[in-house]
C-alpha cells in the first residue's frame, strides 16, 4: 500500500478497467485507484496508524543510514557529478533525508523527480524550493520507462530511487518484467535503491492493512465511492466490507471488497449492471512481504546484484541498493 507509485487514471482509463476487472473470475480492481482526493487524504491517516508500521520504519532507517546510503549511491569519485532519479516521488518526505545529506556533504548532483502527474511534481518542487533552494531539481512527468531510456543517454551515474514497500505491490510475474524493464537502461556503473517490506510476525502485518479504528477499512471502501460519483455507479457503500489476510507462504497481503449480500450494481459509464452473489468479493491489493533470500532472487532474476542491505534494528524493512550486473 503506498501511493508514490500509481500514477493517476483518466477517467476514460478508469472505466475500461473496471470494465475489464469485473468481469474477471473472481473480479478485481487495482489498487491505483485508491489515490483519488479523498483516498490521498484517507492514506495520509494510515501512515500515522500505530499498527502501519512500513512509513516511519523506513524514515527511521533512512535517517539512521543515510552516510552509507549516500555514500553507496554516489559515485566513487566524490566530486563527479551524478543524476538522483525517483520515480513516484510523492511528498518526498523520506527522500528529502538524502537530499539533504548529500547537499551537506557537497555532493554535486541533479535530483530528478518522475511521475505521470504533472499536479504531484509542482508540489513536490515547490517545496523543495522553499526547504532545499539549492537543490538542483529537474522534474520529468512522463511513465519510469521513458524517463530511465532518456536519462540513460545522458553521461554520469544515475542512482535511481524506488522507497517505500511499492515493490510489493506487483504480483510476481509483474514484479519480474517490472525489474527487468528498471535494470534495462542502466549501466553497470549505476544504482538502484529499493524499499522492500520484510516478513515479520503475521499478525503484526495483518493488523497493519486492517486497522482497529477501520481507517484502512474506509481506505478500501472510498474506492467505490469513487465509482460511484466518477462513473455513475449505485454501489450501496452499507452493502460491502472491508477484509484482509496474510498469507505467510507466500508473504502477500491481500484485500478484498466483501458484498454481504446478494445485488446488482449499475454502472452507466459502461452501460452494464453488474451481479454480484452474497459474500462475493472484489480483490483490491496484493502487498508482498520478502525475505533477504527473496530479494536477492528478484534481484538476480532481473540481472541485478545485491550491493548494500540497510535494514531497522528490528528487521521490519529494508533498503536495498542493487546494481545491474555485467
Amino acid at each position: 500500500m503506498s501511493a508514490s507509485s500509481l500514477p493517476a487514471v483518466a477517467p476514460s482509463d478508469l472505466a475500461r478497467h473496471v470494465a475489464q476487472g469485473l468481469r474477471r473470475t473472481p473480479k478485481t480492481l487495482s489498487s491505483m485507484y485508491f489515490y483519488d482526493d479523498a483516498g490521498s487524504q484517507i492514506f495520509q491517516q494510515i501512515m500515522a496508524l500505530p499498527e502501519y508500521y512500513p512509513t516511519r520504519t523506513e524514515f527511521g532507517l533512512l535517517t539512521q543510514h543515510q552516510v552509507a546510503i549516500g555514500k553507496a549511491l554516489r559515485p566513487t569519485d566524490p566530486a563527479e557529478p551524478f543524476f538522483l532519479l525517483e520515480l513516484g516521488a510523492g511528498d518526498g518526505l523520506k527522500t528529502k533525508i538524502l537530499l539533504r545529506h548529500l547537499l551537506d556533504t557537497g555532493a554535486t548532483f541533479t535530483y530528478v523527480p518522475v511521475d505521470i502527474s504533472g499536479a504531484a511534481l509542482e508540489g513536490l518542487v515547490a517545496s523543495l524550493q522553499q526547504e532545499l533552494p539549492a537543490l538542483r531539481v529537474e522534474p520529468q512527468v512522463t511513465d519510469y520507462a521513458t524517463a530511465l531510456t532518456l536519462m540513460a543517454a545522458r553521461p554520469g551515474r544515475k542512482a535511481v530511487l524506488f522507497l517505500g514497500s511499492n515493490i510489493g505491490n506487483f504480483l510476481p510475474a509483474d514484479r519480474r518484467e517490472f525489474l527487468r524493464n528498471l535494470a534495462q537502461p542502466l549501466t553497470p556503473d549505476d544504482r538502484l535503491l529499493m524499499g522492500f517490506d520484510l516478513q515479520k510476525d503475521p499478525r503484526q502485518i495483518r493488523a497493519a492493512y486492517d486497522d482497529a479504528q477501520g481507517v484502512t477499512a474506509a481506505f478500501n471502501l472510498n474506492l467505490l465511492t469513487r465509482l460511484n460519483r466518477e462513473l455513475g455507479a449505485d454501489f450501496d457503500l452499507a452493502a460491502w466490507q472491508h477484509y484482509t489476510d496474510y498469507d505467510p507462504l507466500s508473504g502477500a497481503v491481500r484485500s478484498f471488497l466483501v458484498s454481504t449480500r446478494q445485488q446488482q450494481v449499475r454502472i452507466e459509464a459502461l452501460g452494464e449492471t453488474v451481479a454480484f452473489d452474497a459474500w462475493e468479493v472484489i480483490h483490491t491489493e496484493n502487498s508482498y512481504k520478502f525475505t533477504r533470500h527473496l530479494i536477492e532472487q528478484a534481484a538476480a532474476d532481473a540481472g541485478l546484484g545485491v550491493q548494500h542491505f540497510f535494514t531497522d534494528q528490528h528487521d521490519y524493512f529494508a533498503d536495498v541498493v542493487l546494481a545491474p550486473q555485467g
